[in-house]
Formats: C-alpha cells, sequence, structure tokens
C-alpha cells in the first residue's frame, strides 16, 4: 500500500483507447511518483483499440489504497466507461474516486506528482485540472509566465511587488541552474515535492513552486537565474530548503 508517513496516498488510473498510451503515461509519471499506485487501463479486453469496463474496474480497485483514486480518460467514449464503472462500485469506494477533467499527459503528470507529495483526493484533481489552459493555473494560465522576465528568463533585476514583500520577510534566494538538461521534468518534480511539505507558500520566479505544470513552463535551462522567495514570515524553512535543492543538482550531479 503506498503511503507517506503512514498515510495512504491517492491513486492515478489513466485510461485510454490504446493500451500502449494507458502504460507510456504510467512509465512516464513513474519516473516523477515512484511511490504513487499508477495503473494503466488501455484498450479492450481482445487488445482491440477502444475502452473496457472491467479494465477500468480492475484499475480502479488495484490504485486503490483506501485513500482514493483519480482518474484520468483521453476520448469522450473513455469517461462514458469510466463513469458507469464508478456507477457498480460500493457507495464508500465511489466516495473517494473521482475523474479528473483534465489532459491526459500534463494532467497524469501533474497529478501522479501531487499524488507522490502525499496531497489529498481535492488536492490531486485540482493539480491535475491545472493542466487546462485558461482556467489561470495551467501552463497557459497567467500563473505559467507569472515570474518577473516570464518563462525561461531570468529573474528581473527590477524588484516586483512579491519580491519588496518577501524582502521584507526575510525570504529571498537566488540561485543558478546548474543541470545540464535544465528544469526539465523530473528535477521540477523533486521542487514542486519538496515544497508541497511546506504550508507556507514560497515562489520561484513569481511562480508558485507547488505547481508542476506552472514550474514547468518556466522553461528554465542551465545558466538561468532564478529568485525563490516567500511572503510568509515563517517561510524561511522553506525558501532554504529549496535553494538548497537546486544548489545540488536536484540530486543529478
Amino acid at each position: 500500500m503506498p503511503e507517506v508517513g503512514g498515510d495512504a496516498r491517492i491513486g492515478v488510473v489513466f485510461v485510454s483507447h490504446s493500451s500502449k498510451i494507458a502504460e507510456g503515461l504510467v512509465e512516464l509519471a513513474a519516473q516523477m511518483a515512484p511511490s504513487v499506485a499508477l495503473v494503466a487501463a488501455g484498450g479492450t479486453d481482445d487488445g482491440r483499440i477502444g475502452t473496457s469496463f472491467d479494465r477500468v474496474t480492475s484499475a480502479i480497485g488495484e490504485a486503490d489504497s483506501g485513500a482514493g483514486v483519480v482518474i484520468l480518460c483521453d476520448l469522450g467514449s473513455a469517461i462514458l466507461t469510466t463513469e458507469t464503472a464508478l456507477d457498480f462500485l460500493d457507495d464508500d469506494v465511489r466516495e473517494r474516486v473521482a475523474i479528473a477533467d483534465a489532459p491526459l499527459v500534463e494532467g497524469g503528470v501533474a497529478a501522479a506528482v501531487a499524488a507522490e507529495a502525499g496531497e489529498p483526493l481535492d488536492a490531486v484533481v485540482a493539480a491535475a485540472r491545472s493542466a487546462n489552459a485558461g482556467d489561470g493555473t495551467g501552463p497557459g494560465g497567467p500563473d505559467a509566465a507569472g515570474g518577473p522576465g516570464g518563462a525561461g528568463a531570468p529573474a528581473s533585476e527590477a524588484p516586483t511587488d512579491a519580491t519588496v514583500a518577501a524582502a521584507a520577510a526575510g525570504h529571498v534566494r537566488r540561485e543558478t541552474i546548474t543541470n545540464a538538461d535544465g528544469l526539465h521534468a523530473r528535477p521540477a518534480a523533486e521542487l514542486v515535492k519538496l515544497a508541497s511539505t511546506f504550508d507556507q507558500r514560497v515562489t520561484v520566479n513569481g511562480t508558485d513552486a507547488k505547481s508542476l505544470l506552472a514550474i514547468m513552463a518556466l522553461g528554465l535551462t542551465k545558466g538561468a537565474s532564478i529568485e525563490i522567495a516567500s511572503e510568509d514570515p515563517d517561510g524561511g524553512a522553506a525558501v532554504e530548503a529549496i535553494a538548497a535543492l537546486v544548489q545540488g543538482g536536484f540530486g543529478e550531479h
């Protein structure tokens, strides 16, 4: 049973018309969420393109450790199959299972990372939905480019209101990305998981450090300067921990 500090983690199920797509997503998400129950439910029972009531039902059971399950689907009929599967669950199980209206790849990865961080069901669903463009939190939303200088750019030297507030709290650090491939998916996931262990809000170049997709949308490459900040009076430990993670190359060197 996947657990965080004794607490069970949310499982994630990928429902796709293709078994290869669903299995590939499990492989991808497992790189960033190795402790989460990630289960593929792709294709029909006889291996054709389509979806299977039995496979979805079985996947939910396999992913459920008692904390709940978030399901992501690719096409409309996959959603219908999944909704039918949910109708046949016992009431107590159905209460902790949710379909996330989110893109299968981006939403699935974001959900897996949130689950790895030990977030509850509603937070994992919200993480998946953050991939929806235009909701204000996804890569296309304002938070994505939110940092000073925008995506991929080093933090501006001109102080923003957030920087001034964070500086007043004494919690601002500037670091440089040293990883050869920049802040790609795996180190971004490590940053988000670490940030999620703190109650205080921390930003990276003005972007919420707990949002995987927003952090990845910054497009930070090797040599990029980043500003880690918290306006919270108690945010110092979080800022220092993330700064240390950056200095250590996110464990990659």
